[in-house]
């Protein structure tokens, strides 16, 4: 085997890690929608991909094709009536690009941010998970002096986790949050501070 096989083995093997990770990551995320659905916080849920199969197996396999652009990874109504958009990002490594958003799913979250929903991308960074409003990501190069964010820029935007990214709660106090996230809302270890208020 050559070198150049070698890597692109390797390339596709950690493609394949990164992939069952990022489904790891939107399982943790529709486990937080669960959670607040039931707790009257939210309802939120994974848009699906418009697709069209365009051949089926014996086997149940299928081949095939996106038919649309897609939506935003989430979208749904808080308590009170605000729509919530965001999406899911995560990576293995130390760092997430600005661009890992194509510019469809950049000009779905302005367009919704427009109009008065939350719109934000919920980050895995390792083991560490962050809900950063879109206009921060949005203007990442303003904020941070580059086009991409490592876990201790999102330190402010950091999310509890209790095998459920709980993206409402913020770890950290934050100017703006309103009261609920000051009660009995905490769906861990004592108070969260919502994210509601963004």
């Amino acid at each position: 085997m050559t070198e150049q096989e070698r890597v692109l083995l390797a390339r596709r093997y950690q493609n394949k890690i990164n992939n069952a990770q990022g489904h790891s990551f939107e399982d943790y995320i529709k486990a937080a929608c669960a959670l607040y659905k039931d707790r009257g916080r939210a309802s939120v849920d994974k848009t699906p991909e418009p697709f069209r199969v365009l051949e089926k197996s014996r086997d149940g396999i299928f081949k095939g094709r996106f038919t649309a652009r897609a939506q935003p990874d989430f979208q749904g109504t808080l308590a009170g009536g605000r729509s919530i958009v965001f999406e899911a990002k995560y990576t293995t490594t130390d760092r997430l690009k600005r661009d890992v958003l194509t510019s469809e799913q950049q000009d779905a979250l302005e367009d919704h941010r427009q109009k008065g929903a939350v719109a934000a991308v919920c980050a895995g960074i390792g083991n560490d998970f962050f809900f950063v409003p879109w206009a921060v990501w949005r203007d990442m190069k303003e904020h941070f002096g580059r086009k991409y964010v490592t876990a201790a820029d999102l330190e402010q935007w950091r999310v509890r986790f209790n095998g459920a990214v709980l993206f409402l709660d913020y770890t950290h106090e934050r100017s703006g949050s309103n009261e609920q996230g000051k009660t009995a809302h905490a769906e861990i270890d004592g108070p969260g501070h919502t994210a509601n208020g963004l």
